[in-house]
């Protein structure tokens, strides 16, 4: 598996454990230190903050279930993905990221969008 396939399902992996050292650990491995993050709530910089908005939203959706929900597709360093978060084994949200990765394969950027969009 490439490289940045394996840093996006780290991410995936941080949200969905509670561990503060597995978490540490794996946004080591798949970020870049400097990590920018952005979604419709939030607009981060760094690993510390996206532990820190980790926390914050498990503490507001507990117990919720984050996977992604569609292939990665890839070019130049820029992947998409469909993803879903799901609480009780209902979907509570589905959404897509465009995230940024690095020649070595570790995430850049991830700019998140919710909810599924809306086709004319």
């Amino acid at each position: 598996m490439a490289e940045y396939l394996d840093n996006l399902a780290r991410m995936l992996e941080i949200w969905n454990t509670s561990d503060p050292a597995k978490k540490r650990q794996l946004a080591e491995q798949a970020f870049e230190h400097n990590l920018h993050f952005v979604d419709p709530n939030h607009n981060i910089i760094g690993r510390e903050a996206f532990l820190r908005m980790v926390d914050q939203v498990q503490s507001e959706i507990p117990g919720a279930v984050y996977g992604r929900a569609s292939n990665v597709d890839m070019q130049n360093n820029h992947c998409r993905y469909h993803w879903a978060i799901h609480q009780n084994n209902k979907l509570i949200m589905p959404g897509f990221d465009m995230t940024e990765v690095n020649d070595a394969g570790k995430i850049v950027k991830v700019v998140g969008f919710f909810g599924e969009m809306n086709r004319d």
